[in-house]
C-alpha cells in the first residue's frame, strides 16, 4: 500500500493509487438525510479530505468511487456547482487578510459563474455568485467551508480583531440562509464549536454532527479500520520492532 501522508485531495489520493480509508457511506448518509452541517475535530484529523470527498462525489465523479461503499447506493451521480470556501491558507494578522481570501475565492467563481458588478460587498457577492451558479448550471449549490474558524482561533488574544472577524464572517456566512432556495447542500468544519463563536446566529437550521455518535468515525481511523486497511503494516512495523503483531496493537491502542 502507498501510504498517503499528507495528501487532503481525495481525487489525487485515487488517480494516483494511494490507500483510502473508506469514508464514504457517511458521504451517503449526510447527502441523504440532511441538508447543513457542522463538524468540530481537531487539526490534523482528516476533516479536508473528507470536505474533498464531498466535493468530488457532489461533482458526479463516478470512477473516483469504484470499489467505494458509496458505489453501492448511488445511481444518478448528478453534478452540482461547487462553492468551496478553505480559510486555512493565511495568517489573519489583520482584517485585510480575511478580505483578500474572501475576495479571492469569490473572483475565482465569480470567472466560473458570472458577476453583478453593482454588487460589491463581500457578503452581497457572495449571495450573487450563488445565485449565478444556480441559474448558470440549472442545478442547486453545495457549498463547503473548511476551517470556518481559523480567522479567529489565530487571534484569541486579540478581542477587537476578532470582534472585526466575527462581524465579516457573520454577515457573509449568513447569506447561505437567504440564499436557501438555491443551495442543495452545506458542510462547515472548523475547530471551534460554532455555538461559542455567535457567527452562526443568523443561520439557525445547521445541524451539529460532531458529537453524534453515527458520525463518530467520519474522520480519523478507528481501531477495527486499522485492522482491516493496516494490518500488514503493522506487521511489518511490529517485526521491525522485535514484537508480536498483537504486542504492537496494543501499544497504538496505549499510545493513541
Amino acid at each position: 500500500m502507498r501510504y498517503p501522508i499528507g495528501i487532503q485531495n481525495f481525487e489525487s489520493l485515487r488517480r494516483d493509487g494511494y490507500g483510502y480509508v473508506d469514508k464514504t457511506a457517511y458521504v451517503w448518509r449526510l447527502a441523504q438525510t440532511g441538508r447543513y452541517y457542522f463538524l468540530s475535530r481537531p487539526r490534523r484529523f482528516g476533516k479536508s479530505l473528507l470536505l474533498s470527498t464531498i466535493e468530488a462525489y457532489f461533482e458526479g465523479k463516478r470512477e473516483l468511487f469504484d470499489g467505494l461503499a458509496i458505489s453501492q447506493f448511488e445511481t444518478e451521480w448528478r453534478q452540482y456547482p461547487i462553492l468551496h470556501l478553505d480559510l486555512n491558507a493565511s495568517k489573519y494578522s489583520d482584517i485585510t487578510d480575511l478580505e483578500q481570501i474572501l475576495d479571492y475565492h469569490l473572483r475565482q467563481w465569480e470567472d466560473r459563474y458570472g458577476r453583478d458588478e453593482r454588487t460589491t460587498t463581500l457578503s452581497g457577492r457572495f449571495m450573487d455568485v450563488i445565485q449565478q451558479a444556480y441559474d448558470h448550471t440549472g442545478m442547486p449549490v453545495v457549498i463547503l467551508v473548511d476551517e470556518y474558524d481559523k480567522p479567529l482561533a489565530l487571534n484569541l488574544d486579540n478581542e477587537s480583531l476578532q470582534d472585526e472577524f466575527r462581524s465579516l464572517l457573520k454577515a457573509f456566512y449568513g447569506v447561505m440562509k437567504s440564499a436557501d432556495r438555491y443551495i442543495k447542500f452545506g458542510f462547515l468544519t472548523g475547530v471551534t464549536k460554532f455555538s461559542k463563536v455567535s457567527v452562526f446566529s443568523d443561520l439557525n437550521n445547521i445541524s451539529d454532527i460532531s458529537m453524534q455518535s453515527a458520525y463518530a468515525a467520519s474522520c480519523g481511523i478507528t481501531g477495527q479500520e486499522i485492522h482491516d486497511y493496516f494490518d500488514e503494516g503493522v506487521r511489518q512495523l511490529a517485526d521491525a520492532n522485535g514484537m508480536s503483531k498483537d504486542e504492537f496493537y496494543a501499544a497504538l491502542r496505549r499510545r493513541y
